[in-house]
């Protein structure tokens, strides 16, 4: 097992000391981060808690899934690791954008 956690079902509010504390009743606590909208800066309502052991990672699991943390039970399981998303990363696809012709006739009168 990881020690590496997801946790998901976040209030906007939760800050990383509020991970930090929390998950701290359950073992060492080796890293904390929350993941955040590159554009807003907002929470986007999930994050990671490493655990310095797997028992602590355990007793995480066991104790705060559904633990009430600002009004809200919190979704606390292994962390999977990332990968590929399906039909790949559609940004990068190429082709397409721009403006395209939408009518017939000749030139494009400005």
């Amino acid at each position: 097992m990881s020690t590496k956690l997801y946790v998901g079902n976040m209030s906007y509010k939760v800050t990383t000391e509020d991970l930090q504390k929390r998950f701290s009743e359950a073992g060492e606590v080796a890293s904390v981060n929350i993941v955040f909208d590159k554009f807003t800066g907002q929470s986007k309502g999930f994050g990671f808690v490493e655990m310095a052991t797997e028992e602590g990672a355990q007793e995480a699991i066991r104790t705060l899934h559904n633990a009430p943390l600002y009004g809200r039970g919190i979704v606390v399981n292994e962390a999977r690791p990332q990968t590929d998303r399906p039909g790949g990363d559609r940004r990068r696809s190429g082709g397409g954008g721009g403006f395209k012709s939408r009518g017939g006739g000749g030139g494009g009168g400005y």
